[in-house]
C-alpha cells in the first residue's frame, strides 16, 4: 500500500491534498486559523478551497455566477431539497425566496438579509452540490450511464461492513446529510418533539438538531449521562438521542450498555455516529437504531471526495417503523462521480484502517509519555469500558488523537506552528492532518466549549498511515525543539 503524503510545509490556502476536489485547505499557523475565523482578508484572499460545507468550492461559485442573478443564491442537488432550504430561510428570516432550475440542480435565491440562513442550511444539513457535480453542470455533462451500478456496488460494500441488507444503506451527499436524513426520519416518526445529544458533539450535529429540528438538549457530561438522561425523559417525550461513538474531539463514549435499556423502555431511537471509530473497529448493531456516517473521512482516505450514508439497523426493535420512514424521505443524491471515487476507495478501507489503528495507538502512547504534553485523549483511555463494549474483537481504537500541551496558553500556538505535518480541517486521511480543533469548530462559542470541558488550546491529530517511527521523530522535534 503506497501513497504520496503532502510535503510540508504547505502554503496557506493551498488545497489538501493537491487535488481540484480536495476537502481540506492548508491553515499552517495558529494565527491563520484565527484569521480564517475572524474573516481576515489577509487569510481569506489566500484560500483556493476549503471544507465544502463551509467554503464554497470554486466550481460551485462558477455555477452560481452562471445563474446571473443579482440576489444571493445557492444550488442544491434536487428540487425537494431546494424547497426545504427556501422554507427554512423564510421561517428563520421572513425573507422572500425563489427557486431557479439550473439543469440537474435547483438554486434558491433570496434577499441579502436571508443569505446567512441560506448558507446555514447548506452547512448544517450537508445537502450540498459537490465540486464534481458542479463541474459536470458547468461542462453540461450528463450523469454517467453506469451510475446506479456504481452506487449499488458501494451500498453492497457498506452493507457488508454493517451486516445489513443493501436496501438498508441510504447514500447521501455528505456525512451531515446522513445526520439530516436521520433527523427527518425521527421527526416524521415523532413530530413536534425535541431531541437529546448524548456527549459533547461535533458542532453541526447539535446545531442541526437545534435549528432544523424541534430543539435539542445537550447532555455533555459522560459521568452524569445516565442520571441526566433519566431526568430529561421524565420531562416528556424525546424524538431521538444522537451520540457520537466516540465523540469529537474528546473521544469519550456514552455507555450504551447502561443507557440503552432505558431508551428501549421509552421507545426512544438512538442515532449513532461512528465516523471516528468506523465500522471496522466498532459494532453498534446491538444498540443503534440508525447509524449516520461520513464516507468523506476514513472510508475515502484520500480527502478528495464527499459522501455519507444513513444505515437502518435491521436488529433494532424500531426497524419496522423507522426504516420505511427513512426510505420514504430518501433521494439518491450522492453524485455518481463522487460515488465512483468512494466505491473504489472502500475496497482498501479495511487494510488502511488497520494501519491507522496501529499508528494511532503508537503516536498516542508516545505523546502520553512526553514531558511537553499535559494530557492525551484517545479512545483506549477515554470511557474505555464503554468503547470496549462496542469494539469488535481484535480491532483497534482508530487514528484520531487530541492532546493539550503543558502551559497550553503559551505553548499551544508555537507548537502547532512547528508541527511538520499537513494542517487543516477534516480527518481520516491517509496522511497525518492536524488542527486546533476548538478554534476551527467553536470559535464564536469558545467560553461555552470550555464550560463543557473542551479547551480552546487543544490540538487534534488525525494520524495517517505513514511510517510511524519517522512520524514520531518529526513530532518529537516539534514538541521539544531545543533538544533537536
Amino acid at each position: 500500500m503506497t501513497f504520496s503524503p503532502p510535503s510540508a510545509p504547505i502554503a496557506l490556502g493551498r488545497p489538501i491534498p493537491d487535488s481540484p476536489h480536495a476537502v481540506s485547505v492548508s491553515l499552517p499557523r495558529w494565527q491563520d486559523v484565527v484569521g480564517y475565523e475572524e474573516r481576515d482578508p489577509a487569510v481569506l484572499t489566500q484560500l483556493t478551497s476549503g471544507y465544502p460545507r463551509f467554503v464554497l468550492h470554486p466550481r460551485v461559485r462558477e455555477l452560481i455566477a452562471q445563474l446571473a442573478v443579482p440576489q444571493p443564491a445557492l444550488p442544491f442537488p434536487s428540487p425537494r431539497i431546494a424547497a426545504e432550504a427556501a422554507a427554512y430561510v423564510r421561517r428563520v428570516t421572513g425573507q422572500p425566496t425563489d427557486l431557479l432550475a439550473a439543469g440537474p440542480v435547483t438554486a434558491v435565491t433570496t434577499a441579502p438579509a436571508g443569505e446567512a440562513a441560506l448558507r446555514g442550511f447548506w452547512q448544517h444539513t450537508g445537502m450540498i452540490v459537490s465540486s464534481r457535480q458542479a463541474e459536470a453542470c458547468l461542462d453540461r455533462r450528463p450523469p454517467a450511464a453506469d451510475g446506479e451500478e456504481v452506487r449499488r456496488s458501494l451500498r453492497r460494500q457498506l452493507a457488508a461492513l454493517y451486516d445489513c441488507a443493501e436496501t438498508d444503506v441510504l447514500l447521501t451527499p455528505t456525512g451531515m446529510a446522513a445526520q439530516y436524513a436521520a433527523l427527518r426520519t425521527v421527526m416524521a416518526w415523532r413530530p413536534h418533539t425535541g431531541t437529546v445529544q448524548l456527549g459533547f458533539p461535533y458542532v453541526d450535529t447539535l446545531k442541526l438538531q437545534q435549528r432544523l429540528g424541534c430543539g435539542a438538549v445537550l447532555l455533555h457530561d459522560l459521568e452524569r449521562l445516565h442520571t441526566d438522561l433519566e431526568a430529561r425523559l421524565r420531562q416528556g417525550p424525546v424524538a431521538a438521542c444522537f451520540s457520537e461513538i466516540p465523540g469529537n474531539p474528546l473521544l469519550g463514549c456514552a455507555d450504551l450498555s447502561r443507557l440503552m435499556p432505558r431508551l428501549r423502555q421509552a421507545r426512544v431511537p438512538l442515532v449513532a455516529d461512528d465516523v471516528v471509530a468506523t465500522p471496522h473497529n466498532i459494532d453498534l448493531s446491538p444498540h443503534a437504531d440508525l447509524i449516520a456516517t461520513s464516507l468523506t473521512k476514513y472510508l475515502v482516505g484520500t480527502g478528495d471526495a464527499m459522501g455519507g450514508a444513513l444505515v437502518c439497523n435491521p436488529r433494532s426493535p424500531l426497524y419496522a417503523e423507522l426504516a420505511p420512514l427513512a426510505r420514504a424521505h430518501h433521494e439518491e443524491l450522492l453524485w455518481i462521480e463522487d460515488a465512483r471515487v468512494i466505491e473504489a476507495q472502500v475496497r482498501t478501507f479495511g487494510a488502511r484502517m488497520e494501519r491507522h489503528n496501529a499508528n494511532g495507538r503508537f503516536i498516542a502512547e508516545k505523546l502520553r509519555q512526553h514531558p511537553a504534553v499535559e494530557r492525551v485523549w484517545y479512545p483506549l483511555w477515554e470511557s474505555a469500558s464503554a468503547y470496549e463494549a462496542v469494539r469488535r474483537p481484535g480491532r483497534g481504537w482508530g487514528g484520531l488523537i487530541t492532546f493539550l500541551p503543558r502551559d497550553a496558553a503559551r505553548q499551544a500556538a508555537p507548537l502547532f506552528d512547528r508541527l511538520p505535518v499537513a494542517k487543516g480541517p477534516s480527518l481520516g486521511t491517509v496522511f497525518t492532518l492536524a488542527c486546533p480543533f476548538t478554534l476551527l469548530a467553536h470559535y464564536p462559542e469558545l467560553e461555552w466549549a470550555e464550560a463543557c470541558g473542551v479547551s480552546r488550546h487543544l490540538i487534534r491529530l488525525s494520524v495517517g498511515i505513514e511510517d510511524p517511527v519517522s512520524l514520531w521523530a518529526q513530532l518529537a522535534t516539534a514538541l521539544a525543539p531545543e533538544t533537536a
